[in-house]
C-alpha cells in the first residue's frame, strides 16, 4: 500500500484511541474480544474485500481475533503474506469462517453459505434485497442471527457512509466504462468518450441526481462531455447543479425531452437515489430508439434497474446487446476498483468494529448507536425490515421494540 492510502486508512479510528493509554487499557478490559471471520468473496464474483491488512493489524492490537478465508483479498491486491503479518489467520475453509461470533463479507449470502452457518452470530454484508428471495430471508431468520446490511448504516448525522462512498466510486468509474465500452476495443463504435477540437462532443445522459449521477456528472464534465441529467424533482436538479458550480442541461422527465435526448446520447447512465425503487424507468421502447452501438450503464441493477431492457449481470460477463444497445448492468461496479473500494470499506468498518468491541457486543451496540440499528434487517432470528416484509409477504417487528424484551 501506498504511504497515500496508508494515510488515508490510518484517518479511521475509535474514540477510544484518543485516550490516556491508562484509559484506553480500563475500557479495553472492560469491552469484549471478537472472534471475526472474513469469508472470499470470489465464487460470488465480488473482489472486494471488507478489511484490508492495515485494518485487521489495527483490531489484532486490542486482542480482536481474526480468521479470513484463503485469497480472500486477492483481487484487491492483497495477499496471504500481507494479512497473516498482521495477525490474521488464514483458514483453508470457509465453513470455520461460518463459525465466527461475526462475519464480515461484502456480497450478500446465498442460500448454501446460510445453510453453512452455525447460527446466533452477527453478519454484515450488503444485503442488495434483488439477490434474496422468501426462502433466503426464512433461513436467516431460522438461523437465529442478526444481520446488519452495509447500505442501510448511517453515523449519528443521519448520514449513510456506505451508500456515499460506494456511490462516488460507482459514478466516477461509469465513465471509464461508458469510454471502454465505446472503443474499438469493446466491438464499440469506436467513439472518444470525451472531447476534440473540430468535433462534436459524445453526449452522455443521467438518470437521476443521487451522489454516483453526481460524480459521473463531474467526471465527464472533466472530459469535455456534453451531459443533460434528468430527474423528477426540479430541487434536486437544482443541487446537483449547485454541488457541480456550474449550469448544465438538467429537466424532469419531459417525454419529447427525454425522446430526443435519448436518440442522440452515446452513453445513459441510470443513477437514482439509492435504496428506494426507482422512481422512474426508461421505456423498452425509448431504449429501442436509441443510437446503435450506444451504451447503458445502469447503477440501480441491483434494485431492479431505470430501463425496462436491465437485468442484472456479474463482472464475468457484465454487458449484454439488447436492441443494439450495450448494457452493462454489474450490482457491484465498485468491485472493479476493489482496492480503492476495499480501502474505503475497511475506513467505515474500523472504527464501527472498535465501538462494537468498547461497547461490549453487536447487542449492546445495536441498542446504543440508532444509525448502525438502522442496517439491522434482522434481529436474532427476527424480521425488522418491514420494506423486506411486504416484499416477501414475511411478519415483520419494530426493533425499537424488540431491543425492550432482549
Amino acid at each position: 500500500m501506498t504511504t497515500r492510502e496508508g494515510t488515508k486508512e490510518n484517518m479511521a479510528v475509535s474514540k477510544t484511541m484518543l485516550m490516556p493509554q491508562e484509559e484506553m487499557l480500563e475500557i479495553q478490559n472492560k469491552g469484549q474480544k471478537m472472534k471475526i471471520g472474513i469469508p472470499s468473496d470470489l465464487e460470488q464474483v465480488e473482489y472486494r474485500v471488507p478489511l484490508t491488512p492495515q485494518a485487521v493489524d489495527l483490531l489484532t492490537s486490542y486482542g480482536h481475533e481474526i480468521l479470513i478465508e484463503k485469497n480472500a483479498g486477492k483481487m484487491a491486491s492483497y495477499s496471504d503474506k500481507e494479512y497473516r503479518a498482521t495477525g490474521a489467520q488464514i483458514v483453508e475453509k470457509k465453513e470455520e469462517i461460518f463459525q465466527c461470533d461475526i462475519i464480515l463479507r461484502v456480497a450478500p449470502f446465498n442460500e448454501d453459505e446460510i445453510d453453512q452457518l452455525r447460527g446466533n452470530q452477527a453478519i454484515l454484508s450488503n444485503m442488495q434485497i434483488q439477490a434474496h428471495c422468501s426462502e433466503s430471508i426464512q433461513k436467516l431468520m431460522q438461523k437465529r442471527v442478526t444481520t446488519i446490511a452495509y447500505e442501510n448504516i448511517e453515523n449519528e448525522h443521519g448520514f449513510a457512509p456506505f451508500v456515499h462512498q460506494m456511490s462516488q466510486i460507482a459514478g466516477a468509474t461509469s465513465i471509464t466504462l461508458a469510454s471502454e465500452y465505446l472503443s474499438n476495443t469493446r466491438n464499440g463504435k469506436g467513439v472518444l468518450f470525451g472531447e476534440v477540437t473540430g468535433i462534436t462532443p459524445a453526449e452522455l445522459v443521467i438518470i437521476g441526481t443521487s451522489t454516483a449521477a453526481e460524480y459521473a456528472a463531474r467526471a465527464a464534465l472533466s472530459l469535455g462531455i456534453l451531459v443533460k441529467v434528468f430527474d423528477t424533482s426540479v430541487y434536486d436538479l437544482s443541487k446537483l447543479e449547485e454541488k457541480l458550480g456550474q449550469r448544465i442541461f438538467t429537466s424532469v422527465f419531459y417525454p419529447k425531452v427525454l425522446r430526443k435526448a435519448l436518440i442522440s446520447a452515446d452513453a445513459v447512465i441510470g443513477a437514482m437515489q439509492f435504496n428506494t425503487t426507482p422512481k422512474f424507468k426508461v421505456s423498452e421502447d425509448l431504449v429501442k430508439q436509441m443510437k446503435e452501438g450506444s451504451v447503458i450503464i445502469d447503477l440501480n441493477a441491483s434494485q431492479g434497474g431505470c430501463f425496462e431492457t436491465t437485468r442484472c449481470t456479474d463482472l464475468k460477463n457484465p454487458a449484454y446487446l439488447k436492441h443494439g444497445v450495450v448494457h452493462y448492468c454489474v450490482p457491484n461496479s465498485p468491485a472493479i476498483v476493489a482496492r480503492t473500494a476495499s480501502i474505503s470499506l475497511s475506513n467505515i468498518l474500523i472504527p464501527i468494529l472498535l465501538s462494537i468491541g468498547d461497547s461490549g457486543g453487536v447487542d449492546n451496540y445495536i441498542k446504543n448507536s440508532r444509525g448502525f440499528r438502522k442496517g439491522v434487517y434482522i434481529y436474532h432470528g427476527i424480521l425488522t425490515n418491514h420494506e423486506i416484509g411486504r416484499l416477501f409477504n414475511l411478519p415483520s417487528k419494530d426493533i425499537d421494540l424488540l431491543l425492550a424484551v432482549f
